[in-house]
């Protein structure tokens, strides 16, 4: 099932995605489940599955413009440095255990919405990525349990300003600039997507392709970053992880590839689909 959070002249919602149009879901279940985090969190998504399957779409695709998969999540947590050929690129080594800052969820746009190229900086880098939607919350989950806490996968392109990400030791400042982070189009359900570990990503601008990678290649796997990161604070179910991204980035390119206005981003995973994005200039 593809879910996707998505706003109308009426609103925002959320619904599951069918051919080229949406069920939609946020109408179906009111109050119960007003967004889909609070779907999540109540555990309807085998109600949701079977609404989705006895129902005509609401909406045309091209009737909606897609928000953030979850556009209010608890927490975001990336993971840095996860691939071993974008440790070697940047000149550092790999760490005992994951490198993790947080980013902001206004700093996130949904699927065919602008990256916004903030107007401080020239060095605005693409990072494709892998996006762990969490399901069912928890503390302290052990490795072997912990895909039974996802709730499904979706893309992200981790947008960084590099030159203010170097300003200190600390990433945070150029890893959640406002319209930076994409994220979508849609999650697709951990039922389609039973190992993590066996989908290829790739990233492309301007249909050049920048990065690619399989997810088995994971310094470390989803299953021990679910571990890890539970055992700093509970999970919620619409947390997100944004596993790290592989080789490639712009930043370490001879001369280096920034976006740039009228530049189109897409990140691609397989059993996902394609999350695509133009790069525009942030308004003066």
């Amino acid at each position: 099932m593809k879910l996707a959070s998505f706003s109308t002249a009426r609103g925002p919602g959320y619904g599951c995605v069918v051919d080229q149009g949406i069920v939609v879901l946020s109408a179906a279940f009111g109050d119960r489940a007003p967004t889909l985090r609070d779907l999540l969190a109540g555990g309807l998504l085998e109600e949701a599955a079977a609404l989705a399957k006895t129902s005509k779409p609401d909406l045309a695709l091209s009737e909606v413009s897609f928000d953030p998969v979850i556009p209010n999540p608890d927490k975001i947590i990336c993971v840095g440095l996860n691939y071993r050929d974008h440790v070697a690129e940047t000149g550092r080594t790999v760490t005992e255990k994951p490198a993790l800052f947080a980013r902001y969820a206004g700093s996130q746009i949904g699927h065919l919405a602008p990256l916004v190229k903030p107007r401080v900086s020239d060095e605005f880098d693409y990072e494709g990525e892998l996006a762990v939607i969490i399901g069912k919350g928890g503390r302290h989950i052990a490795p072997q349990a912990a895909l039974t806490h996802v709730a499904g996968y979706a893309c992200y392109n981790e947008g960084s300003i590099r030159d203010w990400q170097r300003h200190t030791s600390q990433f945070l400042s150029g890893k959640t600039f406002a319209g930076t982070g994409a994220f979508g189009p849609w999650m697709v359900t951990s039922d389609e997507i039973a190992d993590p570990s066996k989908l290829a990503l790739e990233t492309r601008i301007n249909g050049q392709v920048v990065q690619h990678t399989t997810t088995d290649l994971l310094i470390t796997d989803i299953p021990h970053l679910i571990a890890y990161i539970s055992t700093i604070l509970p999970l919620l179910p619409g947390d997100v992880i944004v596993s790290g991204t592989p080789g490639g980035v712009g930043a370490k390119r001879n001369p280096p590839l920034w976006m740039k206005p009228g530049d189109v981003a897409e990140v691609e995973i397989s059993g996902i689909g394609v999350l695509r994005n133009p790069v525009v200039a942030e308004a003066v």
